[in-house]
């Protein structure tokens, strides 16, 4: 299979400030750990450098005075009217060069659908992407403007069949609120419970409303929750609904703030989890766009995408990072020398009740969700 990364170090120019979480230095730490580990010369590789998004692009979904504002913006310097579109001081810092990263961004994502909707390639993953929390007149969550959305749209216009999956600790809210009323995508949500985390959205109960009632799914974890909990809802869930909606075209949010330690969520995934769900998603997707997302551990971040692309190019990497690689950012998070971490599982009666949780959650959207795929109004053809 033909895979493509893209990428450009312009992403790692632009800075939301020193006390800001996102850090972008992850997207060039990310790409230099695939280079040290030799990813990018396999045959059937192509490194694809992108370019920004169009005007037109961006209006896909966003209102025009949102986009003018973003474009006022691009100076550094907040504006008079700013705070009503969510720019400002906290998740959304109006920093130089904010319009340029969006859009930067955003083209990137939309090269990434375009390489898979030709045929040119299997997979193509976007590192930059999936920032899944901008609606369409609001920055929120770090995100500016929605790629995923604009690369979803950029699908549809072509006639294509797309699911979104997003395993991101964050609920991709504003993935769903685009396609909210509509049966021409089917978005998957698994996400910390939104009882403990932003954006406070992403029960089980949200299904889409109008033509797309059972169109919208979401798995919310109780705030613990490890690899064995995650793997097993997603798959009593994901398979079987991709299966049933039948899409020419996956969009999956490979977020990695689900991880043990990442300091703004709290649950305790590891990369073991992240990476079967990779080679599910790989399995059950006819194409493939891949889209980065959430992960302030600079360094779990490196090694989860660099598996990521390993598994999408069907590699086993050794668990040794390569010595070159180390000597330069040991210490950016990088101390054990190993790629792939420790296994963990929680126990006990805390454990307990969090798989209660989630049976009955994997309960609910099994009676409620599944009947709509169910051979009539899901299936391809109706």
């Amino acid at each position: 299979m033909k895979t493509a990364f893209i990428y450009t170090d312009d992403f790692a120019t632009f800075d939301y400030g020193a006390s800001h979480p996102l850090k972008t230095f992850r997207l060039k730490l990310t790409y230099e750990l695939i280079q040290a580990y030799g990813l990018f010369s396999l045959p059937g590789v192509r490194l694809v450098e992108p370019a920004a998004a169009a005007d037109e692009d961006l209006r896909l979904y966003h209102e025009a005075d949102y986009l003018a504002m973003l474009k006022a913006s691009n100076s550094g310097r907040a504006l008079p009217g700013a705070g009503y579109f969510g720019l400002g001081p906290g998740d959304n810092p109006v920093f130089r060069g904010l319009f340029e990263w969006s859009a930067l961004v955003t083209g990137a994502s939309l090269k990434a659908a375009e390489l898979v909707e030709a045929g040119e390639v299997g997979i193509a993953f976007n590192i930059a992407g999936g920032l899944h929390h901008a609606m369409a007149s609001t920055a929120s969550g770090f995100c500016y403007i929605n790629d995923p959305v604009i690369a979803i749209k950029s699908l549809l216009n072509k006639g294509r069949r797309v699911a979104y999956i997003d395993i991101d600790a964050h609920h991709g809210d504003g993935v769903q609120a685009a396609f909210y009323g509509t049966d021409k995508v089917l978005t998957i949500s698994i996400h910390e419970t939104g009882r403990a985390l932003f954006p406070g959205s992403g029960f089980e109960t949200e299904t889409g409303e109008g033509e797309g009632k059972g169109y919208a799914v979401n798995l919310p974890m109780p705030p613990y929750s490890d690899d064995e909990l995650f793997l097993h809802a997603f798959e009593e869930v994901v398979p079987t609904l991709i299966e049933r909606f039948r899409p020419d075209i996956v969009v999956a949010q490979l977020g990695v703030d689900s991880f043990t330690g990442d300091p703004l969520t709290h649950l305790n995934y590891t990369n073991n989890g992240f990476c079967e769900a990779v080679k599910r998603i790989k399995a059950i997707s006819t194409g493939l766009v891949a889209l980065g997302g959430g992960g302030y551990d600079i360094a779990n971040v490196a090694k989860a995408w660099t598996l990521a692309w390993a598994i999408m190019n069907g590699v086993e990497l050794s668990d040794e990072i390569p010595p070159g690689f180390l000597e330069k950012y040991r210490d950016e998070g990088f101390m054990s020398g190993k790629i792939r971490d420790e296994a963990y599982t929680e126990k006990g009666v805390a454990k307990e009740k969090m798989r209660e949780e989630v049976e009955r959650v994997i309960g609910f959207i099994k009676r409620e969700v599944f009947p709509v795929h169910d051979t009539g109004r899901g299936s391809r053809s109706s």
